[in-house]
């Protein structure tokens, strides 16, 4: 730690002399998975990101927000709580969260501890619990492992009654998977028309604030909200 704060403060050489530090003194460590990665994040301090802060938070709030209440619905799950920020906005009646990360789901319940409509969990602790809309927000695009993708998909699907909420990204394209080793973006809809019979797309809603380079004031999911036919 010393070392660093001493590169770090050399004027002339500084921004280089980082570089190297990062390089060859302290390399970032190799991808470990999808699921480590978020664990190790939030562990280390991390939160869920830039898309459930500020305007993007907010945006998916207001499209959330008014589709339980237009709808009735009563009971909500989703898989990928994060830290608990974005659901600081939401309006549900009755919510499970599930992480994979117990970091995170420990300062969701200390954060929501005085909301008894609020419950939270880790992913291994799922026991067939449905509700009648089950959400992933900022979740598919992460999820690099196939066998991961395609369980996440099933258990989003198959513990849902009414319907299926997805904010992401829909497209194979992964131009520089190098630089993000965390994000592999990827098209959900083909997976769901290939593997589901009774859910159809009931609403597309795109972005309101498109990814223009800078990931806190633009992203690149959308909405997409299936129905159970």
């Amino acid at each position: 730690m010393y070392l660093k704060e001493v590169i770090k403060n050399i004027p002339v050489v500084g921004p280089v002399a980082r570089s190297i530090y990062r390089t060859w003194i302290n390399p970032p460590k190799p991808f470990q998975g999808s699921e480590n990665y978020w664990k190790n994040r939030y562990e280390g301090g991390g939160d869920s990101g830039d898309g459930s802060y500020n305007q993007l938070a907010e945006f998916k709030a207001e499209i959330l927000n008014t589709f339980v209440f237009e709808n009735g619905v009563t009971s909500v799950i989703e898989y990928g709580c994060g830290d608990g920020n974005q659901l600081g906005l939401a309006l549900y009646p009755k919510y499970i969260g599930f992480d994979v990360s117990p970091k995170a789901t420990s300062m969701c319940s200390r954060r929501f501890i005085d909301d008894e409509t609020k419950n939270f969990k880790l992913m291994e602790e799922y026991s067939g619990e449905t509700a009648e809309v089950t959400l992933s927000l900022d979740v598919i695009y992460h999820l690099v492992e196939d066998s991961i993708f395609a369980d996440y998909m099933n258990r989003l699907f198959d513990s849902s009654e009414r319907f299926v909420v997805i904010y992401s990204s829909n497209s194979d394209e992964n131009p520089d998977d190098t630089a993000a080793p965390h994000v592999r973006h990827r098209n959900f809809t083909k997976w769901i028309t290939d593997n589901t019979t009774e859910w159809k797309l009931l609403k597309y809603i795109p972005n309101k604030y498109p990814f223009n380079g800078n990931t806190k004031k633009g992203s690149f999911a959308d909405f997409y909200i299936y129905s159970k036919v």
